[in-house]
């Protein structure tokens, strides 16, 4: 990483800094986007996906999370990540991570009167799991955090320590992935990824309702299966034991991208390579995103 924003101004990567006292780094108090930048080597261009959409969102994870008014506007935070990733100069995609935190330096829980702030940085970022190949999952013996516990809908830093207990357990299993239960014992996501199933030439996702995060990208598939395939999305719960019929299965996020699922619990999913479906999603999903379809051109922010 090169340079980051930091207390109101692009410094040195190495200059933003944040003490240990930070309240939080200490609570979790805090909420974060992930916003994908795609480099187009053809046009020496940087993409950014759906920026407005992820200050939106941003904005919204502030209120349910208790924070008070952010002190940019989305035409700032939009000015400022642009300005960021220009300043960083990267000629390969990446990964964008703005963050408004309660910055001040106090021992003790709550919300009210503790100060903020916002914060981003920049870094290179691939493939964050195997989305040519497919990847193994596990069903997590950890659930996901109900509306009873926290705010639903928001990205808040303390909640996703549930997603990283899930991970670990995938991956202290063989896995590449899990995929969390709601309270209800039906799907809900990933660690971090909404999921779809595709069963009968049907593509079938978890309604919000099941305490899903109301993903970008997730609205990007669906918006993409009708208008390019011809195919609507079913909302609706899934049970468990539906997964290991599943003709596919696949993940998709701004990190996850869209990465198919061949394996859960050790049962092969359809034919256990990537599924048809699944892969005319993808080329049409990463055409969009890396600007290259002109149909799509509003979905994209131009850097250079």
């Amino acid at each position: 990483m090169k340079y980051a924003f930091f207390k109101g101004k692009i410094v040195p990567f190495s200059e933003a800094k944040i003490g240990i006292m930070t309240h939080a780094f200490n609570y979790g108090t805090g909420v974060f986007e992930g916003i994908r930048g795609y480099w187009n080597a053809e046009k020496e261009q940087m993409y950014i996906v759906k920026l407005r959409e992820h200050y939106e969102r941003l904005e919204r994870s502030t209120k349910l999370g208790l924070m008070s008014t952010m002190k940019y506007s989305l035409a700032d935070l939009e000015k400022i990540t642009v300005d960021l990733v220009r300043k960083n100069d990267y000629r390969e995609d990446i990964y964008i991570r703005p963050i408004y935190y309660k910055s001040q330096e106090k021992i003790g829980l709550g919300l009210i009167g503790v100060d903020e702030d916002f914060c981003m940085f920049v870094s290179p970022f691939g493939a964050y799991l195997d989305i040519s190949k497919g990847i193994r999952v596990c069903v997590s013996s950890w659930w996901r955090i109900s509306a009873k516990s926290a705010p639903q809908g928001a990205k808040i830093n303390g909640t996703y320590f549930n997603s990283s207990l899930a991970k670990a357990e995938a991956l202290n299993k063989g896995y590449d992935e899990a995929i969390l239960l709601s309270h209800q014992k039906t799907v809900a996501e990933g660690s971090g990824e909404n999921l779809f199933m595709v069963k009968d030439g049907k593509l079938i996702t978890p309604p919000l309702s099941e305490t899903i995060l109301p993903g970008i990208t997730r609205v990007c598939i669906m918006t993409l299966a009708e208008k390019e395939l011809g195919i609507k999305t079913t909302e609706r719960q899934i049970k468990q034991d539906e997964l290991y019929t599943a003709d596919e299965l696949f993940f998709c996020g701004t990190g996850a991208q869209v990465s198919p699922i061949i394996d859960v619990d050790g049962k092969k999913i359809g034919s256990g390579q990537v599924g048809e479906l699944t892969k005319k999603l993808q080329a049409i999903y990463f055409a969009a995103a890396r600007g290259d379809n002109p149909k799509y051109m509003d979905w994209v922010t131009p850097v250079y």
